[in-house]
């Protein structure tokens, strides 16, 4: 089969020829239809996240048709369209996997990081990890549902109890928030790159109350804010922008150095706090939701031997919306 080899730090992702993976007990074995690229590839490319398992095929928002089914298996068959997420597996025996917390166990593993993922023709995936993707969608539209949607959706259930939410970086995760937001009636403040109006103007078109450049004060005291983009520079700047007793969620999986910043700002009740992956029941009630409200996702597509492009664009900011590798 064929599919996109991450060697090493500081060289693009290569297309090869390698064995085709067959499902071990637990496994199934899927024909990979669709696979999302998100930011948390570009961390692990780019070296941010420095424990992959190299050689390594990159990829975690993984839709596919179950192929084979490993030794064990239940609750699958055949021909079904699942989707798989960064996380991949976890020791379910620690004190976080046994308080429902299986998301910060100390020996998780995830897909595209320390198991083969979904820059291919074929991938196996852990059964008891994957998810049955809803009617409706297509296969492209579904993937970004898998990471941006479920990280983006714990992130968001921190603040679903406000009225007005600062999203501060408008790529494929708040283009799916938004719609859950203004499903609920809350009031979105979409915070973009400096002199990107397109995105602004993206947001703008998805239903935000307003838009504009992170460096701007919001149009009005926000409630709660979510920071998707990795800059540590945003934090000082959503606590300004949140009222006291309000919660700013830093929702990425790395963000460069937060700077020093006057108590003035924390004071009041304000607070910081992070998400960290997700959990399987992030998926059991997110993947249903969306297909309820519907959120429609806005995908750019690319052949798998464009995977290089395809980060290159994201890291650059070249798209609205998420891009998605198609084999």
């Amino acid at each position: 089969m064929k599919a996109m080899i991450f060697e090493a730090l500081g060289r693009p992702l290569e297309l090869r020829d390698v064995p085709q993976p067959e499902a071990g007990p637990g496994q199934l074995q899927l024909r990979v239809t669709a696979c999302g690229i998100c930011r948390t590839d570009l961390h692990v490319v780019d070296g941010d996240l420095r424990e992959p398992v190299l050689p390594l095929i990159p990829g975690h928002q993984i839709v596919g048709e179950v192929t084979a089914l490993g030794e064990g298996v239940d609750g699958f068959a055949i021909g079904a369209r699942v989707g798989v997420p960064w996380l991949g597996g976890s020791c379910a025996q620690c004190w976080y996997c046994r308080h429902g917390k299986e998301n910060l166990c100390d020996e998780a593993r995830y897909t595209g990081y320390q198991i083969n993922g979904g820059f291919a023709e074929y991938t196996v995936a852990d059964a008891r990890y994957c998810f049955p993707i809803p009617q409706g969608y297509t296969d492209i539209q579904a993937a970004p549902l898998l990471c941006a949607g479920l990280i983006g959706y714990r992130s968001y259930r921190l603040v679903e109890h406000c009225a007005t939410i600062g999203l501060y970086g408008f790529g494929a995760a708040a283009h799916i928030l938004i719609q859950v937001a203004r499903h609920r009636g809350q009031r979105v403040f979409a915070f973009t790159r400096e002199g990107d109006t397109e995105a602004q103007a993206f947001a703008l078109q998805l239903g935000a109350a307003w838009a504009g450049d992170s460096t701007m004060d919001a149009a009005e005291p926000l409630e709660g804010a979510i920071i998707f983009a990795p800059a540590g520079e945003l934090v000082p700047q959503a606590l300004r922008a949140v009222r006291r007793g309000g919660r700013v969620v830093c929702a990425g999986i790395h963000m460069s150095d937060i700077p020093s910043f006057p108590y003035e700002i924390l004071w009041g009740e304000r607070e910081v706090v992070s998400v960290a992956n997700l959990t399987r029941r992030d998926g059991e009630e997110f993947l249903p939701l969306a297909a309820s409200i519907p959120i429609e996702t806005t995908v750019h597509r690319y052949p798998l031997e464009q995977a290089n492009e395809a980060l290159d664009d994201l890291r650059e900011g070249r798209f609205s919306g998420a891009a998605v590798l198609v084999p």
